[in-house]
């Protein structure tokens, strides 16, 4: 006999379940979405080569074009996703998506490195390139850091180009780094939760100062190109 959560669950799927129509499928979806400003496309988006796999690009596909969504944030290392970013906007030397997904060398290697995810990226590359000038782009993120170090060294090669003296502050943040990752392998564990949290509090902080930075100087390159281009109009107007 079922159990009581069993019976839950069971009645909870029948209500919330939504038949696919005969026409496209995605339609109840799509509506049921509404204005909705972030969807989450569940476990089964994972697997490479399935209905569901098929169907969560086709919904990807119809918010970006349809809802106006401009980011595809998935569960990637982000270095190795941010190459494919870089690809699809059109800032990369990459020829083609194939190798734009090439540095999606450890695990899920399987889960990024098919034809269902070459595909989209593909098709997101295309449908940028039709936007109209100064729409704003479709982008893809990784949200998972597997390789720590190669992240590490992403930061650190665009604050040296930005900004060397924070270059310099997050080089020094690198040993918490290192604390942190042994203190989730359970080395030295007998310190407890309190210096783990130490340890983490300091790495947060300097990851939002960066982030401040980096808005502080793209507003600056904001209003640099403003004041450029109100000069021009001036100088027009002036001839």
């Amino acid at each position: 006999m079922s159990s009581s959560p069993d019976v839950a669950l069971i009645q909870g799927l029948r209500e919330s379940a939504r038949p696919l129509s005969d026409g496209d499928p995605h339609d109840a979806l799509i509506e049921a979405i509404g204005d909705a400003r972030l969807v989450l496309l569940g476990e089964a988006s994972h697997r490479h080569g399935t209905i569901s796999t098929r169907r969560a690009g086709a919904v990807h596909q119809r918010l970006i074009v349809e809802k106006g969504f401009h980011a595809v944030a998935v569960e990637a290392d982000w270095p190795d996703a941010y190459r494919v970013n870089r690809f699809v906007r059109r800032l990369s030397e990459d020829r083609d998506a194939d190798t734009a997904l090439s540095g999606f060398k450890r695990f899920p290697l399987w889960m990024w490195r098919n034809t269902d995810v070459l595909d989209f990226v593909r098709w997101l590359r295309s449908h940028d390139d039709s936007l109209p000038p100064g729409a704003p782009k479709v982008g893809f993120y990784g949200l998972d850091l597997y390789s720590l170090h190669a992240s590490i060294d992403e930061v650190l090669r665009y604050l040296g180009k930005v900004d060397p003296e924070a270059a310099r502050l997050a080089r020094e943040a690198l040993p918490l780094l290192r604390r942190l990752r042994r203190h989730r392998r359970g080395v030295r564990a007998e310190r407890g939760a309190g210096s783990r949290q130490i340890v983490r509090d300091a790495v947060v902080k300097q990851l939002v100062e960066l982030l401040q930075q980096r808005s502080a100087a793209a507003t600056r390159r904001a209003t640099e190109m403003r004041g450029r281009s109100g000069s021009r109009r001036s100088r027009t107007r002036a001839w």
